[in-house]
């Protein structure tokens, strides 16, 4: 039996739109999954302890580390050292102090960065702050910890054989959900 084009258009055009809304609510996650493997951005990687190297590479680099609050949050947040020399496959932890400046309770998420961004796929967070939203009340002061190492990888890729500074970079964002007027 054969369908008429009158018939096979429209049939064509909505498979077309299905495929392309299907697509659409596929793009976060597989830009998310893509930017993880590949480090792509300086997304940096997550590791757990069974994963830490098991060598240390001779060669240094010099770990920044960036601090940054969005204008929604009224929290102070700085490194307990700004800077820190570190060899490839060495775990090493820091501290951040974070205060909440403000007279209510509110909430936080850590997003972070790495630069330069091939720099990403060898930095590996065993433990971090950055993985759970973070709830301060009315002036209350935390510290909190980032475990990590480099990859012993990176001394042989082309990309960051050459470079030896590093910055880390962390913003807090408001995660508190929208408060209606209670009046």
């Amino acid at each position: 039996m054969k369908m008429n084009k009158k018939k096979l258009t429209p049939l064509i055009l909505l498979s077309i739109f299905f495929l392309m809304l299907g697509m659409s609510f596929a793009a976060v996650p597989l830009y998310d999954l893509f930017c993880r493997v590949t480090g792509f951005g300086g997304t940096t990687q997550n590791a757990s302890n069974k994963e830490i190297p098991k060598i240390v590479v001779n060669q240094d680099y010099k770990m920044r580390f960036d601090t940054n609050i969005n204008s929604a949050l009224d929290w102070k947040f700085t490194p307990e050292i700004k800077t820190l020399n570190l060899k490839p496959g060495e775990v090493h932890t820091v501290k951040f102090y974070v205060e909440n400046s403000n007279n209510q309770i509110s909430s936080g998420s850590a997003s972070f960065n790495v630069s330069p961004a091939p720099f990403g796929i060898y930095l590996n967070k065993i433990g971090c702050f950055c993985f759970e939203k973070q709830t301060l009340k009315a002036g209350e002061k935390r510290e909190f910890y980032l475990t990590f190492f480099l990859d012993p990888k990176v001394v042989d890729d082309n990309k960051t054989k050459n470079i030896a500074d590093v910055t880390l970079s962390f913003t807090f964002f408001s995660s508190d959900y929208f408060k209606g007027d209670k009046a």
